[in-house]
């Protein structure tokens, strides 16, 4: 007999309710910003902590072309790197996004959903669904870690989770 799939609530991606997977990368974010290129151009600066370097592994920069996903989604497993952080950037700022993370595989997911201008790094060992884009096709710029060491390790959820829409919970 197949287990009964529990309802995953989604929450709004914020910084404070994201800190313990990671980063929200979005300009309310950061901590320092000023004018950059002669006053035409605004920096908001060191929105993330990119960590590649363990086992010799070095930062790539990457795009990902997200099929849009239907809802409801089954979560049923999620990964995890050891080695290294990654983070996805949408490019286009109408591209929604779920974040699917959790502090230890047995423990309780939680889901996010990411609205137009955000993106997210996932610190190194944090579990995580693989990328969820919503509505159309989306390109994501990533950040993440290559080196010599495999960096992906992955892990059934039973029973799994089910996120039922694309609307906010609360």
């Amino acid at each position: 007999m197949k287990a009964e799939l529990r309802a995953l609530p989604l929450e709004p991606l914020g910084s404070e309710a994201f800190a313990p997977f990671g980063e929200v990368i979005e300009a309310n974010s950061a901590t320092t910003e000023y004018a950059v290129n002669a006053g035409t151009a605004q920096r908001f600066h060191d929105l993330a902590h990119i960590d590649t370097n363990l086992a010799e592994g070095r930062c790539v920069l990457s795009l990902f072309r997200a099929m849009p996903r239907t809802l409801p989604f089954e979560i049923r497993m999620l990964e995890r790197h050891l080695l290294g952080s990654q983070a996805f950037v949408p490019l286009d700022p109408a591209t929604r996004f779920l974040v699917v993370v959790a502090e230890a595989i047995d423990a309780q997911p939680r889901a996010f959903l990411a609205r137009g201008g955000q993106g997210v790094n996932y610190r190194r060992g944090t579990w995580h669904h693989p990328l969820i884009a919503l509505d159309r096709q989306g390109d994501f710029l990533v950040i993440d870690r290559e080196g010599p060491a495999p960096d992906c390790e992955e892990a059934d959820l039973a029973p799994g989770w089910r996120i039922a829409n694309a609307e906010l919970s609360s």
